[in-house]
Protein backbone atom coordinates (compact mmCIF):
# COMPACT_ATOMS: atom_id res chain seq x y z
CA UNK A 1 0.00 0.00 0.00
CA UNK A 2 1.19 3.56 -0.89
CA UNK A 3 0.42 6.18 1.52
CA UNK A 4 1.69 9.12 -0.22
CA UNK A 5 -1.41 9.32 -3.05
CA UNK A 6 -3.37 12.03 -3.79
CA UNK A 7 -6.49 12.00 -5.36
CA UNK A 8 -7.42 15.07 -7.02
CA UNK A 9 -9.51 16.36 -10.11
CA UNK A 10 -7.88 15.93 -12.92
CA UNK A 11 -5.94 18.91 -15.17
CA UNK A 12 -5.15 19.01 -18.94
CA UNK A 13 -1.52 17.84 -18.43
CA UNK A 14 -2.95 14.40 -17.00
CA UNK A 15 -4.65 13.60 -19.78
CA UNK A 16 -1.88 11.51 -21.80
CA UNK A 17 -0.97 9.51 -18.27
CA UNK A 18 -5.02 8.40 -18.50
CA UNK A 19 -5.61 7.79 -21.90
CA UNK A 20 -2.39 5.33 -21.62
CA UNK A 21 -4.06 3.49 -18.00
CA UNK A 22 -7.76 3.86 -20.05
CA UNK A 23 -6.05 2.24 -23.25
CA UNK A 24 -4.26 -0.04 -21.01
CA UNK A 25 -7.24 -1.39 -19.57
CA UNK A 26 -9.50 -1.57 -23.08
CA UNK A 27 -6.82 -3.76 -24.54
CA UNK A 28 -6.79 -6.13 -21.82
CA UNK A 29 -10.88 -6.90 -22.50
CA UNK A 30 -12.42 -7.80 -19.58
CA UNK A 31 -13.61 -4.97 -17.61
CA UNK A 32 -14.55 -2.19 -20.08
CA UNK A 33 -17.31 -2.18 -22.49
CA UNK A 34 -15.14 0.38 -24.63
CA UNK A 35 -13.40 -1.41 -27.81
CA UNK A 36 -11.74 1.60 -29.32
CA UNK A 37 -8.82 2.77 -27.54
CA UNK A 38 -8.41 6.73 -27.12
CA UNK A 39 -5.91 9.29 -28.75
CA UNK A 40 -4.99 12.14 -26.86
CA UNK A 41 -7.52 14.43 -28.75
CA UNK A 42 -10.23 12.24 -28.42
CA UNK A 43 -9.34 11.64 -24.54
CA UNK A 44 -9.21 15.25 -24.10
CA UNK A 45 -13.06 15.37 -25.30
CA UNK A 46 -14.27 12.27 -23.62
CA UNK A 47 -12.51 13.31 -20.34
CA UNK A 48 -14.01 17.44 -20.57
CA UNK A 49 -17.45 15.63 -21.05
CA UNK A 50 -17.43 13.96 -17.80
CA UNK A 51 -19.50 15.43 -14.81
CA UNK A 52 -15.84 14.74 -12.68
CA UNK A 53 -12.79 12.47 -13.77
CA UNK A 54 -10.46 12.04 -10.68
CA UNK A 55 -7.03 10.75 -10.91
CA UNK A 56 -4.35 8.98 -8.17
CA UNK A 57 -1.40 10.46 -8.09
CA UNK A 58 1.82 9.66 -6.16
CA UNK A 59 2.95 13.04 -4.38
CA UNK A 60 6.52 11.88 -4.40
CA UNK A 61 6.71 11.35 -8.58
CA UNK A 62 3.82 13.19 -9.58
CA UNK A 63 2.63 10.08 -11.73
CA UNK A 64 -0.63 9.08 -12.79
CA UNK A 65 -1.62 5.76 -10.95
CA UNK A 66 -5.16 5.81 -11.56
CA UNK A 67 -8.04 7.43 -12.79
CA UNK A 68 -11.99 7.20 -12.79
CA UNK A 69 -14.72 9.37 -14.82
CA UNK A 70 -18.09 10.11 -13.19
CA UNK A 71 -21.07 11.29 -14.98
CA UNK A 72 -25.15 10.91 -15.00
CA UNK A 73 -26.26 7.38 -16.04
CA UNK A 74 -29.18 8.98 -17.29
CA UNK A 75 -31.50 12.01 -18.33
CA UNK A 76 -34.22 13.88 -16.58
CA UNK A 77 -36.04 12.25 -14.13
CA UNK A 78 -33.38 9.47 -14.21
CA UNK A 79 -30.32 11.98 -13.70
CA UNK A 80 -29.76 11.73 -10.17
CA UNK A 81 -28.00 8.70 -10.85
CA UNK A 82 -24.69 8.25 -11.70
CA UNK A 83 -22.38 5.92 -13.31
CA UNK A 84 -18.38 5.40 -12.78
CA UNK A 85 -15.65 3.91 -14.41
CA UNK A 86 -11.96 3.20 -12.60
CA UNK A 87 -8.85 1.93 -13.75
CA UNK A 88 -5.20 1.64 -11.75
CA UNK A 89 -2.58 1.15 -14.64
CA UNK A 90 -1.07 -2.47 -14.59
CA UNK A 91 1.96 -1.47 -12.32
CA UNK A 92 0.01 0.15 -9.88
CA UNK A 93 -2.59 -2.83 -9.34
CA UNK A 94 -2.68 -4.75 -5.46
CA UNK A 95 -2.33 -1.08 -3.26
CA UNK A 96 -5.85 -0.08 -2.52
CA UNK A 97 -5.75 2.49 -5.40
CA UNK A 98 -9.04 1.40 -6.69
CA UNK A 99 -10.62 1.40 -3.41
CA UNK A 100 -8.97 4.92 -2.74
CA UNK A 101 -10.58 6.21 -6.06
CA UNK A 102 -13.89 4.50 -5.32
CA UNK A 103 -14.20 6.16 -1.83
CA UNK A 104 -13.52 9.54 -3.49
CA UNK A 105 -16.04 8.94 -6.03
CA UNK A 106 -18.85 8.47 -3.84
CA UNK A 107 -18.06 12.01 -2.21
CA UNK A 108 -17.88 13.32 -5.38
CA UNK A 109 -20.89 12.07 -6.71
CA UNK A 110 -22.83 13.44 -3.49
CA UNK A 111 -20.59 16.66 -4.06
CA UNK A 112 -22.21 16.61 -7.63
CA UNK A 113 -25.45 15.77 -5.74
CA UNK A 114 -26.08 12.58 -7.24
CA UNK A 115 -28.29 10.55 -5.51
CA UNK A 116 -27.26 6.58 -6.24
CA UNK A 117 -24.37 5.91 -7.88
CA UNK A 118 -25.04 2.34 -10.32
CA UNK A 119 -22.53 0.62 -11.98
CA UNK A 120 -24.18 -1.16 -15.11
CA UNK A 121 -21.75 -3.84 -16.48
CA UNK A 122 -19.38 -5.43 -13.46
CA UNK A 123 -17.88 -8.14 -15.27
CA UNK A 124 -18.77 -11.79 -13.11
CA UNK A 125 -15.43 -12.89 -13.13
CA UNK A 126 -13.48 -9.44 -11.74
CA UNK A 127 -13.91 -10.47 -8.44
CA UNK A 128 -11.39 -7.49 -6.97
CA UNK A 129 -14.00 -5.14 -7.82
CA UNK A 130 -17.19 -7.30 -7.02
CA UNK A 131 -15.69 -7.86 -3.29
CA UNK A 132 -14.26 -4.17 -2.73
CA UNK A 133 -18.03 -2.83 -3.95
CA UNK A 134 -19.45 -5.38 -1.95
CA UNK A 135 -17.16 -4.66 1.24
CA UNK A 136 -18.15 -0.71 0.62
CA UNK A 137 -21.87 -0.93 0.62
CA UNK A 138 -22.42 -1.38 -2.82
CA UNK A 139 -25.83 -3.66 -3.67
CA UNK A 140 -26.37 -5.94 -6.12
CA UNK A 141 -29.31 -5.66 -8.46
CA UNK A 142 -29.31 -8.72 -10.60
CA UNK A 143 -27.14 -10.52 -13.23
CA UNK A 144 -27.36 -9.60 -17.23
CA UNK A 145 -26.66 -13.36 -18.65
CA UNK A 146 -23.49 -12.90 -21.65
CA UNK A 147 -23.83 -9.61 -20.98
CA UNK A 148 -20.08 -8.64 -22.11
CA UNK A 149 -17.88 -9.78 -24.88
CA UNK A 150 -15.17 -11.38 -24.28
CA UNK A 151 -13.32 -12.43 -27.17
CA UNK A 152 -15.10 -13.69 -30.38
CA UNK A 153 -17.91 -16.05 -30.28
CA UNK A 154 -17.61 -15.65 -26.01
CA UNK A 155 -19.44 -13.88 -23.60
CA UNK A 156 -19.67 -13.00 -19.67
CA UNK A 157 -22.33 -11.93 -17.29
CA UNK A 158 -22.10 -8.94 -16.15
CA UNK A 159 -23.66 -7.73 -12.51
CA UNK A 160 -25.11 -4.57 -11.70
CA UNK A 161 -24.60 -2.65 -8.50
CA UNK A 162 -25.72 0.84 -6.59
CA UNK A 163 -24.83 2.70 -3.60
CA UNK A 164 -26.95 5.52 -2.23
CA UNK A 165 -24.67 8.79 -1.96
Amino acid sequence: MINNIELRRYEVRDIPEMVNIWNEVVKEGNAFPQEDLLTEEKGKIFFEGQSYCGVAVNKDTGKILGMYILHPNNVGRCGHIANASFAVSSESRGLHIGEKMVRDCIQQAHREQFKILQFNAVVESNMHAIHLYERIGFKQLGVIPNGFKVDEGKYENICVYYIEV
